[in-house]
């Protein structure tokens, strides 16, 4: 009988125990839990993992990406953290590898100043010695011309090298302020290639680089008067505000833009293939003249966008962050 009864509790406890330990919810979450820790807020550290890295300040898309930003994951010491430290420490070598790219192009182009420098010195010096022979002037002009080009090609590499960085010190700047006097000071070139000027301008305050937005913009209509049309040639240059950011926008008449090309258009020492342009060769560009619009437009957490006009020329817009402090400039309309 004793042997009965400890058979019959033996098969009792067989029958009450659970045959797989998952079918419990309470230990099912346990499993869970410690296999997949989570933080305060409920959230596992693959999920603060993904949320960091779709941040929009590491978003290669995202105009405000730099390479200065890290994940910077908190939390506990897990695979997932290790995996965002050595994320970040990809990040910080790439950012010092740029960084050092990015100085040696300004220091280069710094020393390619003294060169260039003494050599129109000679140049107009040969110039101002009254026995020189007509070819010899000649020569001299044609020099002069060519070193202008190189001085041009060395401040453009400087800017492109600068407005690659992150504006690091912004104050306020009235876009519209800034087109006014680009357009007013481009007037006498603008009227010696037979263009029009036009402004339509409402105010677009930003926070930024003044020096490097003035660039922007002169770049913008220096390119829209040199590609144009050989006579009665339009440019409108616009600032307004649009969906919470300031936008400037600068139109030019001329010949017909394929729109594949547009693309390439900012990328550095390219040019529309066309020839129907009124710049002769001496005022030719150095072909950076966009790519340091995007640069400086990025630096500023902004964005550019070009597309054909009908009937010939080019729309550029540039959008950034609008300034959330108030301007003390006159407010309205300019013209």
């Amino acid at each position: 009988m004793r042997s009965s009864r400890s058979c019959a509790r033996n098969s009792s406890e067989i029958e009450t125990t659970p045959s797989t330990p998952c079918s419990s919810p309470h230990s099912s979450r346990l499993v869970s839990s410690a296999s997949s820790p989570v933080d305060s807020d409920g959230s596992s550290p693959a999920e603060r993992y993904s949320r960091c890295s779709r941040s929009p300040r590491l978003h290669a898309g995202s105009p405000t990406a730099s390479l200065h930003e890290r994940i910077a994951l908190d939390g506990p010491h897990d695979e997932i953290k290790d995996l965002a430290d050595t994320f970040d420490a990809m990040l910080e070598r790439l950012d010092r590898s740029f960084d050092s790219q990015r100085r040696f192009v300004a220091n280069a182009s710094h020393e390619l100043r003294t060169p260039l420098t003494i050599n129109r010195t000679l140049i107009e010096v040969a110039f101002d010695n009254p026995q020189a022979s007509e070819s010899l002037r000649q020569l001299g002009a044609t020099l002069l011309a060519v070193n202008e080009r190189h001085e041009r090609l060395i401040d453009g590499l400087l800017t492109l090298a600068r407005s690659e960085q992150r504006v690091t010190d912004p104050i306020p700047v009235e876009l519209a302020d800034v087109a006014l006097h680009v357009a007013t000071e481009s007037q006498c070139a603008a009227r010696t290639a037979c263009v029009a000027i036009r402004t339509h301008l409402q105010p677009a305050p930003v926070m930024g680089d003044p020096v490097l937005l003035e660039q922007l913009t002169q770049n913008l209509v220096d390119n829209a008067i040199r590609y144009n049309l050989p006579e009665h040639g339009e440019i409108t240059v616009t600032t307004d505000m649009l969906d919470g950011d300031a936008q400037l926008t600068v139109e030019n008449t001329g010949p017909a833009v394929p729109p594949y090309e547009v693309p390439s258009l900012f990328e550095p020492f390219r040019r529309l293939s066309t020839r129907e342009r009124i710049a002769d060769s001496t005022s030719r560009g150095a072909g950076l003249g966009l790519s340091i619009v995007r640069s400086v437009a990025h630096a500023h957490g902004g964005e550019v966008h070009a597309s054909p006009r009908q009937g010939g020329g080019l729309s550029v817009q540039v959008r950034m962050p609008a300034a959330l402090e108030k301007f003390t400039a006159k407010r309205g309309r300019y013209s």
